[in-house]
């Protein structure tokens, strides 16, 4: 029944990952809810499993399924965005073992605002590389910490936040136990 119950739970964060790139929170730069979910895919499912949700999500819209922010394929590996898909797995990993450490608020809050460090560090790092040295489109430090780190940050953190609160009722809710990778 565990298992089951795990599988749905990994199914279902998967399919809200899908549905949440296209829930757009209007700001200067739109910010999705793939983030929440990601943070939420450690919280209930621990580091391994909820990697695996998102190892789903990334190779479903890898196939061609446009479950991608702006579409999907093989051809998305070339987009400068891609690498904050490609932090969703360290983030998701990172997120569910240090949430592994106690069921509280102020844990699951650090641990999912440790996993969005690594989806930043993924993402502002590809988006620089493929700009620079695919797209050989020199975009300055300034302008990409500005726009792909500073703008999108009090939103992700409020993602953190908001992620953190539901995990805590889903778990109680789900009677999810402590360890659960």
């Amino acid at each position: 029944m565990k298992r089951t119950k795990e599988m749905c739970i990994c199914a279902l964060i998967t399919a809200l990952m899908c549905a949440g790139a296209f829930i757009k929170i209007p700001t200067p730069l739109p910010i999705t809810l793939q983030t929440f979910f990601t943070c939420l895919a450690g919280l209930l499912l621990g580091g391994k499993k909820g990697s695996v949700s998102v190892a789903v999500y990334i190779l479903i819209g890898l196939t061609g399924l446009p479950v991608f922010a702006e579409g999907g394929g093989i051809h998305y590996i070339l987009k400068p965005s891609f690498g904050y898909i490609i932090g969703f797995l360290p983030g998701t990993f990172i997120t569910g073992k240090f949430a592994e450490s106690g069921i509280s608020f102020k844990k699951f809050l650090s641990a999912s605002l440790a996993g969005m460090v690594a989806i930043y560090i993924a993402g502002i790092t590809y988006y620089f590389l493929i700009s620079e040295f695919y797209l050989h489109n020199e975009i300055g430090i300034k302008w990409l910490l500005t726009y792909g780190f500073l703008m999108t940050l009090p939103g992700d953190i409020i993602m953190c936040a908001l992620a953190s609160s539901l995990g805590l009722k889903l778990r109680k809710i789900l009677k999810i136990q402590q360890n659960a990778t």
